[in-house]
């Protein structure tokens, strides 16, 4: 088993192959397949096909494929969680602070940033053409396809590399890790953390996937200051304020990345109902809560005791 890792749609980026010799053929399909999802849905460009979509004032507008896929995908994941991963939540993150790469976000002066908050909701007021292929967004409401696309990505990527190469692929986008083709023996293992990009020898358990996706996500990382105080990328769409949840992190594995990232999500906005709602779809997952005490579910595997 041999990786790579570079940087790619403002988060880290991990391929890893069971063949050393399949790594080369990957690593350009990877990095083909990064440019496409980025030209695609990234909110923070100005050439890109979403920001033209949010910029089009409630006018028809035809996409590409591979947008039209990711906002399938997206609105299924709000069908799916009844709009508790909601992809309307763009303007409500852009007027909170989240208007720029991340990067970006954290250089600035955030005391100077007066937020607002506005609820999200309007998914279901989103139109699909299937037969021009075009969306017509309402006017004032600005897409933003984060709790999804990543994971898209990593599972279109892994799969298209799994096939060209004939072996075994991972693709791992920041907390979205998808996995693709024959495994690694015993399967591939991930070193769960808070955040994605702490160094390896940072303390944490580790868990082996097979098949499917593992996706986490978290209220830790992705803060920023502002005039009414810290502010986080997750976003309860029924206030349009950052999540207050008692968990700071959450994993799940299922049967796609995407699944894992939409049940991760939605168990950050749900709070206290998240437990029922992941054991109700028979979903592993891991939670920590704001004391760093954890609650594991669905089957996923016990923390191992602290020695005494």
């Amino acid at each position: 088993m041999t990786s790579i890792s570079l940087r790619a749609l403002g988060t880290s980026a991990v391929l890893a192959t069971v063949d050393r010799a399949a790594l080369p053929a990957a690593r350009r399909l990877l990095l083909c397949g990064l440019r496409a999802f980025d030209l695609a849905c990234s909110r923070f460009r100005d050439d890109s096909e979403l920001v033209a979509l949010n910029r089009a004032g409630g006018a028809p507008t035809p996409v590409g494929a591979l947008l039209w896929d990711a906002l399938l995908v997206a609105l299924r994941a709000a069908a799916a969680t009844d709009g508790i991963v909601d992809p309307t939540v763009g303007r409500t993150l852009r007027l909170a602070g989240y208007d720029r790469t991340f990067r970006r976000v954290r250089l600035r002066d955030g005391g100077r940033v007066e937020p607002a908050f506005e609820p999200a909701g309007h998914w279901r007021a989103i139109e699909l053409d299937e037969e021009r292929r075009e969306v017509r967004v309402p006017a004032g409401v600005e897409l933003d396809l984060g709790a999804t696309a990543k994971a898209l990505a990593a599972d279109s990527i892994a799969a298209a590399a799994a096939d060209l190469t004939g072996c075994g692929v991972l693709v791992a986008l920041g907390g979205d890790v998808a996995v693709a083709g024959r495994p690694a023996a015993g399967g591939w293992p991930i070193r769960l953390a808070d955040d994605h990009a702490a160094p390896l020898e940072t303390p944490g358990p580790t868990v082996a996937i097979s098949a499917g996706g593992l996706a986490t996500s978290s209220t830790v990382v992705r803060r920023w200051r502002s005039a009414a105080g810290e502010q986080h990328h997750l976003i309860d769409p029924r206030t349009g304020r950052p999540v207050e949840s008692p968990w700071r992190t959450a994993t799940v594995a299922a049967g796609s990345c995407v699944d894992a990232n939409t049940a991760s999500t939605a168990a950050l906005v749900l709070g206290h109902a998240a437990p029922a709602w992941l054991e109700e779809r028979r979903l592993p997952a891991r939670l920590v809560d704001r004391d760093g005490a954890v609650v594991c579910l669905g089957g996923w595997p016990p923390e191992p005791a602290l020695a005494a």
